[in-house]
């Protein structure tokens, strides 16, 4: 089997309220690749808000594609080495890992159906049933609206919610979480997301203002290329720390592990490089009793988490509108179902690519 066609394009998706306060949109890197004896795979990266998503198909295309075409779709591993050491000028992290990302997403896809199994008993099934936690509660919003996105999500069964505390005086985020509690009530536990917005002693004041509120986890509290000063808040307060969304590769992950920064990693399938890499993320973690527990694109993370030993919990953001994919799995009980279709299971709806293609 060989590899004959790939087409990427790019889909704009509009996002609702109260997200759109935060990000009027999204925009998905899709790669349709296409073989002599007709199967294909789906890939796509999401660029959350939109930001890079031409750029990431331009790499794509000029770049990676080359590498793929005329080869066999099976051999994954070696293609994914033949990418990622395609360019070591240009190419390192960012761009190059979500477009790397949605070739390797699609060749798994495909490499599932050729063998007619989900990815996630293709590679050693833990569970097929996978908790999540909502997620959103961006600065933009309201209390009131904060308050009834978190509600939205408990009503949907899901035990775990988690909100930005993004405001420059802690103690408004403190007041903030507060409501959230008071909302849900103590069967649902809190996480908490700096997105990288403070220094080492700004998240200390920060998390120990929050110590008392049982928060499962306390979320990028640094830039994401400051390591150390991530593993030293990991040491200075008393929360589990979490991070990885923006960290990229084995080897970064290997770094956050040895320096003992998190607790919990949370790796991007549609950045860290694929299924493939994160995989490998995983199994490291599970070497050093670390958790995972993916960064968004919950519909494709869940394949990871089923076949992670210490897998924990997918992202759910609940944004996707109904005419975008088949096959999209539904939140049920705070769970999801991963689909037992072949590959991951996810298909462009019939008119997706008119109605959304830029």
């Amino acid at each position: 089997m060989k590899i004959t066609a790939i087409e990427s394009f790019l889909l704009r998706i509009p996002t609702p309220h109260p997200i759109a306060l935060e990000f009027a949109e999204h925009k998905l890197v899709i790669a349709n690749i296409q073989t002599d004896e007709g199967l294909a795979g789906l890939g796509y990266s999401l660029a959350f808000g939109g930001g890079g998503a031409e750029a990431i198909q331009v790499y794509l295309e000029t770049r990676l594609k080359p590498v793929l075409l005329g080869e066999d779709p099976l051999f994954v591993e070696r293609l994914w080495e033949r990418m990622y050491r395609a360019d070591r000028g240009i190419k390192r992290q960012g761009i190059a890992g979500y477009a790397l990302s949605a070739l390797d997403i699609g060749l798994w896809d495909l490499a599932g159906r050729a063998a007619r199994l989900p990815l996630y008993k293709m590679w050693g099934a833990v569970t097929d049933r996978v908790p999540a936690y909502g997620s959103g509660g961006w600065p933009s919003y309201s209390v009131d609206e904060l308050v009834a996105e978190a509600r939205r999500y408990v009503d949907m069964g899901c035990r775990y919610y988690k909100m930005k505390i993004h405001h420059p005086d802690p103690r408004v985020n403190r007041q903030r979480v507060e409501a959230v509690r008071k909302a849900v009530g103590d069967g649902v536990r809190l996480m908490v997301d700096v997105n990288q917005k403070l220094d080492v002693l700004g998240n200390i004041r920060q998390a120990q203002l929050l110590e008392d509120l049982d928060l499962v986890w306390y979320e990028e509290p640094v830039l994401a290329d400051d390591i150390a000063a991530c593993a030293e808040v990991a040491r200075a307060i008393r929360i589990p720390v979490a991070t990885g969304e923006n960290n990229y590769t084995r080897f970064e992950f290997r770094e956050l592990i040895e320096r003992r920064a998190a607790r919990y990693l949370m790796p991007d399938v549609c950045r860290a490089g694929g299924f493939s890499e994160t995989l490998k993320i995983g199994h490291l973690a599970a070497a050093h009793q670390v958790t995972v527990s993916p960064h968004v694109v919950h519909e494709l993370s869940l394949h990871v988490v089923g076949a992670l030993s210490n897998g924990f919990l997918v992202e759910f953001i609940d944004w996707t509108p109904p005419d975008l994919f088949v096959g999209l799995p539904r939140c049920e009980d705070g769970h999801f179902r991963i689909p037992d279709r072949p590959g991951h299971g996810i298909a462009l709806a019939p008119d997706a690519a008119r109605k959304y293609r830029v």
